[in-house]
């Protein structure tokens, strides 16, 4: 009897532990499909649920991963089942005057989250090098165009490199189908604005990249808007979800950070990893308790060649800080 026990102990054990080391991939890969890190925990774990009741029906008729992938995409297109799709401010309305009222927020299923790069990168930087373009935020947002299976289809073939065939076999559907949707999903990416506007992706060893950031983080911190707006590109975006309020250009920035954004000065920004790009913690001083910061932002930067792009404020502290590990406060020693 105990026997029995202790080989069904090991069997679960190998199981699960097969499961995890694929979590990392398939939690990037929903969140490619649902624009949103906690959805994409969500539907990871789902997955692992449904893998493990199904688990004495799974013959090794493919492999582990593959499977896995089956029921991940099967999950996402579940929790995809409704109208709403995920966006940037930018893909919601034009650019808003520095001085124009701030409106309400949104709800959070409105918005294309960030993701820790723990998420959704594994320990082999050559695999985290040939994915991070596509955990960029303007192909994330670019994928919610396309209908859900389109958006799987493209994912696969194009970001994970399935093949036709395994692809055809995830989805229950025939090769040339996959190739028609392909096909399809590749016409409305190309007529999507923040696709042609490709950021780089950032890379620390890359010394004009760190420059640029250290330059950035120099300039903002001192509220120096004059050293700030030399690093910006002409079009640069400036966009703070949960706010539907995006403006763009150098001088707009700027007005925006000396008349709205008037409590980030004297900020700190600490590094963080998120979607593959230059990202930070961004703490404001308290405005009650001196030596103090609080959180204010995720900020996301996207840079293209020697200029910074776009500013991404992600405001939603409460759920992101958790999220990304960062404390609720910030104090110099």
């Amino acid at each position: 009897m105990s026997d029995t026990a202790g080989r069904s102990t090991t069997i679960t054990d190998d199981v699960l532990r097969s499961f995890e080391g694929h979590r990392r991939e398939l939690c990037a890969y929903a969140y490619r499909m649902l624009g949103s890190s906690f959805e994409a925990e969500d539907a990871v774990q789902e997955t692992f649920t449904r893998a493990w009741k199904s688990y004495d029906s799974f013959e090794g008729r493919a492999s582990v991963r593959s499977w896995l992938y089956k029921i991940a995409t099967n999950v996402c297109l579940d929790m995809l089942d409704g109208p709403q799709r995920r966006a940037r401010p930018m893909d919601l309305n034009g650019p808003s005057t520095p001085e124009s009222p701030l409106p309400m927020p949104e709800p959070d299923y409105v918005w294309v989250e960030p993701i820790p790069n723990a998420l959704a990168f594994g320990a082999d930087p050559a695999e985290a090098a040939s994915t991070k373009d596509t955990l960029r935020l303007a192909f994330v947002a670019a994928v919610q165009h396309l209908p859900a299976t389109q958006r799987a289809i493209l994912i696969m073939r194009e970001v994970l490199r399935f093949s036709a065939n395994e692809t055809a076999d995830m989805l229950n559907v025939s090769p040339a189908s996959v190739n028609s949707a392909l096909q399809r999903a590749r016409a409305t990416m190309s007529k999507v604005n923040d696709v042609s506007t490709v950021s780089d992706v950032y890379d620390e060893s890359n010394e004009q990249q760190r420059k640029l950031v250290d330059d950035f983080v120099k300039a903002f911190e001192s509220y120096d808007m004059t050293a700030l707006t030399e690093l910006l590109k002409a079009d640069v975006a400036l966009s703070m979800p949960p706010i539907s309020f995006w403006v763009s250009g150098p001088e707009n920035v700027a007005a925006f950070m000396l008349g709205h954004g008037h409590a980030c000065r004297d900020s700190r920004m600490v590094p963080v990893e998120a979607n593959g790009m230059a990202a930070f913690a961004h703490y404001k001083p308290s405005a009650d308790v001196p030596g103090l910061w609080t959180p204010w932002s995720i900020t996301v930067l996207e840079l293209d060649g020697d200029k910074v792009s776009g500013l991404n404020f992600f405001l939603d502290t409460e759920k992101l800080f958790p999220l990304f590990g960062l404390s609720m406060e910030y104090r110099e020693n």
